[in-house]
C-alpha cells in the first residue's frame, strides 16, 4: 500500500464543508486501497466526537470519521486542542486517539503526501 496519506484538520466540523470535504477525499483515497492517516487540531477535534446529531438531512460528520476509522484509518486528535476542548478520549468514536504533534511530525517525516484542510 505505500506510505498513507497523511490528511491535517484544523476547522470545525460545521459550518464549512473543509472537513466533509477531507473525509469525502479520505473515503475515496481508502475505495482505491491508498491508506490514510488523519491528524486533528483546534476545532476539528470534535469531528471525532461521538453522538453527533446535525439535522435531518445534513451529513453526519461523526458517522463518516466511525466508517473511516472501521476501515483503518488511524485517526489522532491534538492533546492539547483536545484538553483545551474539555474533551477526553472517552468523547471519541471508538478507535481514534488523542495524540501529541509528535505524532503528526513522525508521520509528515517517513514523506508521502500531506494535505491540510
Amino acid at each position: 500500500m505505500g506510505i498513507p496519506v497523511t490528511i491535517i484538520l484544523q476547522d470545525a466540523p460545521y459550518g464549512n464543508e473543509k472537513v466533509w470535504n477531507a473525509l469525502r477525499l479520505s473515503q475515496a483515497l481508502v475505495s482505491i486501497g491508498t491508506g490514510v492517516r488523519i491528524f486533528l487540531y483546534g476545532d476539528s477535534v470534535v469531528a471525532a466526537k461521538t453522538g453527533q446529531t446535525p439535522p435531518k438531512g445534513y451529513y453526519n460528520i461523526g458517522e463518516m470519521m466511525k466508517a473511516l476509522v472501521e476501515k483503518g484509518v488511524e485517526v489522532r486528535s491534538c492533546l492539547t486542542c483536545t484538553s483545551a476542548r474539555g474533551l477526553v478520549q472517552a468523547d471519541f468514536i471508538e478507535g481514534v486517539e488523542i495524540g501529541k504533534t509528535l505524532d503528526v511530525a513522525r508521520w509528515v517525516a517517513e514523506g508521502g503526501q500531506v494535505m491540510t484542510f
